[in-house]
């Protein structure tokens, strides 16, 4: 294969790495020591996250309620199930009184209320063998999950007696859930570092370039967790990022390396070692690059979400795609410049023409609409479950079903025809208590809502069923509160309309509605708010990171449209597996019937940016062949049978490492492991395989098409592989090169004579497997591209 020669700061990059392979080797041992030791203690560097939006109407409005009242919404529960059968016998109430007495007592509690204090038909079961103890632990998330409810949890879990008691609450569910899903996490990476290995030696079929490969993923992995370190002690991350940083960080590094070890075996098969080395970081290592911005820049539109839940994900998007380019670009060549030979291919590859990509994609070019709609079809059969998308809030089914804090939930979902702990708290300000009576009356009226509470009594259906409790809806001068207790059924439906029915109601006086249920719907207001602005950031950056690539308008649009496919295609096996419930059994989880909004937008800026990664791979072969021969079936042939082999390599690598976690606990990691899974192969094959090349067969020399104004300043900004015209270079820096890196010629490529003499002096041969032409580079004079060749020297 012939390359132009190689752009001169990238080709610097390339020289200075082989200099100073030993100490580029050194230096990166000691880095990755460091980063090892500082990114141990990353995990407690982070905090915990809410699915609430700070500085909403309902954040504002708890803050307000804790302030004055010292009340807020209950994140803590105990389940008091009587020996006896009967919660209101005179044994099992006084056990229950001493116990809500006991828990209020306990120093961690703002608000505690019992089903024998309250004597609230929300608290009790319908079949009166269980009750509720609710409380309210006010503080941050981190310190309530990892501080408060380990302890209270180990207090209040309690056999025997009169009654027994078990924990749950959505804090204690959500930790939980966090526990588990550090847990799968741990256990998936002992499982995916050795099968990649294995699949990493049946891959390039020479053990020490398999070790290499790890190695860098090893390094990005130590180098990612001390950059997030770093990140945790300027601003709040979620602990969940570390998450992400642990499936991608390694995978991704893995994906780089195959690209560049691939490159420097084509390169060595032409060039000496320390010349492979050199042109290796100048064309594949600035392609890495692209890439690795390019999954930065959808990663980094996270940003822009204002939870830090979200944008802790857009920190761990930064680092890990630029952690795993210095490792690709900068570590592995040194190793390269030093134990290359044991990585160099054992046998010469076939020729081009040979290939089965090649044959596939010249396939799909003699007949591209028929190829391109049988692909379309089937794209679409594996997208249509996404047309019944529905969106939900989270709950105790994202946990396996022998966790304790879901036993919990699921007892009081079976039992309880109502949930106290999702109350929705109202507070009013400037009513007399008749126009209390009224508004009150009138929300228990509202669908979904199950009693209402207040000062002045408890109203069920519009009727007062009760008596009120001043002591618990205490005044502050004009301001009150009272709570609206939403039914199982409102909660499991549509909790979201629930809250949009309870603010509309009209009222002669100010009302201010907070609780679990209206933080949802305050944080998925904002999310959807937000999510038009970061994807017209995701499709504008990758657009112009492509242009700058490519000098086209029409690549980026035809590249964000198969990108549209590859996402259309991973919501619809989310939706028919996890909201449908297919698969159920084999994956061991209980379907919700609905999604958390937040997962599928992470999980589409992670996805698009993989998938434009490997289009980016595609496109810069491609563009390099159309670049050196100017034919445009040839190319797309040539440059699919050069990067497809890698893509779909790079994607069983990313689908192995995605599909171990997806056999974790924690449904979330589920959804992440096999929807990215599914979208990285479908993506390598149907999208990369048959599509690009039909749309491309179609669009013709229109590919490359730009206006003129864009083409001259693509001209002289765009980021080009390969150089136009190759520079000289010294003779003596080149012996320097050649022999600092042992660069012996195989006696497998002994020295070939030039075939005939082409005009102006110039000497020409045929290699085998090329695609025409190429310039003899160790007996050529003047080269095509006007300056002189770099001979190699005579030994």
């Amino acid at each position: 294969m012939t390359t132009t020669a190689p752009t001169r700061p990238a080709r610097r990059l390339g020289d200075a790495i082989v200099r100073r392979r030993r100490a580029v080797l050194v230096a990166s041992l000691l880095l990755f020591l460091a980063a090892a030791i500082v990114g141990s203690g990353t995990m407690n560097a982070l905090v915990l996250s809410r699915f609430e939006a700070p500085g909403s109407a309902s954040i504002a409005t708890g803050e307000r309620l804790d302030r004055d009242f010292g009340v807020g919404s209950a994140n803590f529960l105990l389940l008091v199930t009587a020996v006896d059968g009967d919660v209101d016998s005179p044994a099992s109430a006084a056990a229950g009184a001493a116990l809500a007495d006991e828990l209020a007592a306990s120093g961690h509690t703002a608000a505690v209320q019992s089903y024998w204090d309250a004597a609230s038909p929300a608290l009790r079961s319908e079949d009166g063998t269980r009750a509720l103890v609710t409380a309210y632990i006010p503080g941050d998330v981190t310190y309530v999950r990892e501080e408060v409810l380990p302890r209270l949890k180990s207090d209040f879990t309690r056999e025997g007696g009169a009654i027994a008691v078990a924990v749950g609450g959505s804090d204690e569910l959500f930790r939980e859930a966090a526990q588990l899903a550090r847990e799968d996490f741990l256990l998936a990476e002992a499982i995916v570092i050795p099968g990649l290995l294995i699949l990493l030696i049946v891959l390039y079929r020479r053990p020490v370039a398999a070790f290499l490969t790890i190695g860098v993923g090893l390094f990005a992995l130590a180098l990612s967790l001390a950059a997030m370190r770093a990140v945790a002690a300027a601003t709040e991350v979620s602990t969940f990022a570390a998450n992400l940083v642990l499936v991608m960080s390694v995978g991704l590094a893995v994906d780089y390396c195959l690209f560049i070890v691939n490159r420097f075996r084509e390169e060595s098969a032409l060039h000496d070692r320390a010349e492979a080395v050199a042109r290796t970081v100048a064309t594949a290592g600035r392609t890495v690059l692209y890439s690795a911005v390019t999954v930065a820049a959808s990663l980094s539109a996270l940003l822009l979400m204002p939870f830090p839940f979200l944008r802790s994900f857009g920190y761990a998007g930064i680092v890990v795609p630029l952690a795993a380019v210095l490792g690709a670009t900068v570590v592995l060549p040194a190793a390269l410049a030093v134990w290359g030979g044991r990585v160099e291919r054992r046998r010469p590859p076939r020729p081009v023409e040979s290939g089965r990509w090649h044959r596939l994609a010249t396939a799909v070019m003699r007949r591209p609409v028929l190829w391109g709609l049988a692909a379309l079809v089937l794209v679409g059969v594996l997208a249509s479950p996404l047309t019944g998308v529905r969106f939900g809030v989270p709950d105790e089914r994202a946990l396996p079903e022998d966790a304790p804090s879901r036993v919990v939930t699921d007892q009081i979902t079976a039992g309880f025809t109502a949930e106290e702990t999702d109350a929705l708290l109202v507070r009013v300000e400037g009513a007399d208590e008749a126009g209390l009576s009224a508004y009150a009356a009138a929300l228990s009226e509202v669908e979904g809502i199950a009693q209402v509470d207040a000062a002045t009594g408890r109203f069920v259906d519009g009727a007062l069923v009760g008596a009120g409790d001043p002591g618990r809806f205490a005044w502050a001068g004009d301001a009150t509160w009272l709570s609206a207790v939403p039914t199982v059924a409102a909660m499991r439906d549509d909790p979201y309309a629930m809250v949009a029915q309870v603010r509309s109601l009209d009222a002669p006086f100010a009302t201010a509605v907070s609780g679990y249920p209206a933080d949802l719907a305050d944080f998925r207001d904002a999310l959807l708010d937000r999510l038009p602005l970061v994807l017209g950031l995701i499709a504008l950056v990758t657009f112009a990171i492509l242009f700058l690539m490519t000098g086209s308008l029409v690549a980026p649009i035809k590249a964000l449209v198969l990108n549209g496919l590859s996402m259309a295609v991973m919501f619809g096996a989310l939706v028919w597996v996890f909201q449908e419930g297919n698969l159920a059994g084999l994956l061991e989880f209980t379907p919700q019937g609905s999604f958390e909004p937040s997962i599928p937008i992470l999980m589409f800026c992670v996805a698009f940016g993989l998938s434009m990664d490997y289009e980016v791979f595609m496109l810069a072969r491609i563009k390099e062949e159309y670049d050196r021969t100017g034919e445009r079936r040839g190319s797309i042939a040539v440059g699919l049978q050069r990067s497809a082999p890698l893509v779909t390599a790079a994607a069983a690598v990313l689908a192995f490492t995605f599909a171990v976690y997806a056999t974790g606990d924690v449904v979330f990691l589920k959804m992440l492991g096999l929807g990215m899974a599914v979208a990285v192969l479908v993506d390598a094959t149907v999208i990369r395989g048959v599509l690009l090349p039909a749309a491309m067969r179609l669009t013709g020399d229109r590919n490359w098409w730009a206006p003129v104004p864009l083409k001259r300043l693509h001209a002289r900004i765009g980021l080009r592989e390969l150089a136009r015209r190759p520079g000289p270079v010294r003779r003596s820096r080149r012996r320097r090169l050649v022999r600092g890196a042992g660069a012996r010629r195989s006696a497998s490529r002994p020295r070939r004579r030039p075939r005939r003499r082409a005009r102006g002096g110039r000497r020409w041969s045929r290699r085998p497997g090329s695609s025409g032409r190429e310039c003899a580079s160790w007996t050529v004079r003047r080269c095509r591209g006007g300056g002189p060749s770099r001979t190699r020297p005579r030994r």
